[in-house]
């Protein structure tokens, strides 16, 4: 298919004829996002802020997060919570965790109620402040701590040991007694600001003091996807999908269209289009009957939606007008009155019917012979008094293919094929008979012969 598959004017066709279709599609996508709903139930989530003091960088706030989500915190809070047949493995994927602005950690949990989400994030969050305290070092008992604190007490019996020195060092109001007793308070002091940056430097400290920001808020509603979201999305998708299913298959279709491919098929001149009035859905309609063919008729299916909307034609003076034109270009065409084969695609309801009314106009100059020919099997009658065949067909609805095989089937009946006449499903401006038709009208349209093309 040309460019026009994938303009507006396309999509708008498609709306306009396939509406019931893409209606039942939705309705049907939105009941397959119903069943989704039902078969995973609503889940709900909630985060709890765990604040980190100190300068963090953004590498150790990562490493934070891993450990928030690890299994050994998940574990711990799975056997606090002590949930039944709920495992920390199963809480492994309830947890998510990520670091905000502010040196801040937002621990997540999902369950399926409210209250199960937040108390999963409130003991997640409780459980990562003590595991991150106790490897940071803040327990009393590690060695670190310890050294730590000897090195104190050590600091401040100095501290006391350098303040009886500058009590007892000439007590007196002498120079050099000043002086050392300025010494010793310098040394008193600066003993004391280094002890005050060591506590500063430590990690132990500055990193252990994590906190959280008070309990997680209780979920007011369900976490996305929810219910609705999922019945929307559904009838969303399947109706995309019916429309782009349709512009594949427009894409993907073969059928001629255009004048000139439909002349190179059949390797004959084109004689004209003449107008079959009121066809207004289109010319290619099975007549099938059945439950199926109901349905097909009640989707709007059984109808082409990819060809044209027929046009509004001229009154019936203009429509036999046009008729007559191609009588007379096949009369030009042959040295004397004669018979010709007046070949008809199966199926196709315009041109059996432009067939006809091509009989009924040229009465018996030429006198035509109407047989309808199965294009997946087309066979043509053997020649006997015609002088050679004329297909009639309507555009769009044949492949290449198709009418080659038409082509072939005339040759191999001894028929050579003298023009192509090409019919059009107008809409009638004027459906009142612009004079009575002529006496063998009904004789010429009774000619038809069979779908096999056998003789009549």
């Amino acid at each position: 298919m040309s460019e026009e598959s994938i303009r507006l004017v396309t999509i708008g066709r498609i709306f306009r004829r396939r509406w019931r279709l893409l209606a039942v599609l939705a309705v049907v996508g939105a009941l397959v996002g119903y069943g989704t709903s039902v078969v995973f139930p609503p889940r709900y989530t909630t985060s709890a802020s765990v604040l980190l003091p100190g300068q963090w960088e953004e590498r150790e706030l990562l490493t934070q997060v891993d450990i928030a989500t690890s299994s050994t915190v998940v574990d711990r809070a799975a056997a606090t919570l002590d949930w039944k047949g709920v495992s920390g493995a199963e809480l492994q994927d309830q947890v998510a965790a990520a670091a905000a602005d502010g040196n801040i950690i937002k621990i997540s949990g999902t369950a399926d109620t409210p209250k199960r989400a937040q108390q999963l994030s409130d003991q997640v969050a409780a459980q990562f402040v003590k595991f991150a305290s106790r490897i940071a070092g803040g327990g009393t008992d590690s060695a670190a701590a310890t050294e730590a604190e000897a090195l104190r007490n050590q600091v401040e019996e100095t501290n006391r040991r350098i303040t009886d020195l500058a009590d007892a060092a000439d007590p007196g109001q002498t120079v050099e007694g000043v002086q050392a007793r300025t010494e010793l308070e310098k040394l008193s002091t600066s003993l004391e600001e280094a002890m005050t940056k060591l506590d500063e430097a430590d990690p132990a400290n500055n990193k252990a003091g994590m906190v959280v920001m008070g309990p997680a808020a209780r979920p007011a509603g369900e976490a996305p996807p929810t219910r609705l979201q999922l019945v929307l999305a559904g009838a969303v998708l399947f109706f995309l999908l019916a429309v782009v299913g349709h512009l594949a298959a427009a894409r993907m279709n073969r059928r001629l269209r255009t004048e000139p491919e439909i002349t190179a098929a059949l390797g004959a001149a084109l004689l004209g289009t003449v107008e079959v009035p009121g066809e207004k859905r289109g010319a290619h309609r099975p007549r099938a009957g059945g439950a199926r063919a109901r349905l097909r008729r009640l989707l709007g299916t059984d109808t082409r939606w990819d060809l044209p909307a027929p046009q509004r034609s001229d009154d019936e003076a203009g429509r036999r007008l046009r008729y007559r034109r191609v009588c007379a270009r096949l009369r030009d065409q042959l040295p004397a009155p004669r018979r010709l084969l007046a070949v008809v695609p199966d199926g196709d309801e315009a041109a059996r019917r432009a067939a006809g009314q091509l009989a009924a106009e040229a009465k018996s100059d030429p006198r035509l012979r109407v047989v309808e020919v199965s294009v997946d099997r087309p066979i043509v009658p053997d020649r006997d008094t015609e002088s050679g065949a004329l297909v009639v067909l309507s555009a769009g609805n044949w492949t290449a293919e198709e009418l080659a095989g038409i082509a072939e089937a005339c040759a191999d009946g001894g028929h050579e094929v003298l023009g192509i006449v090409l019919a059009a499903p107008v809409h009638a401006r004027d459906t009142r008979s612009a004079g009575p038709p002529p006496d063998d009208a009904t004789l010429a349209l009774a000619v038809p012969g069979q779908a096999t093309g056998g003789a009549v």
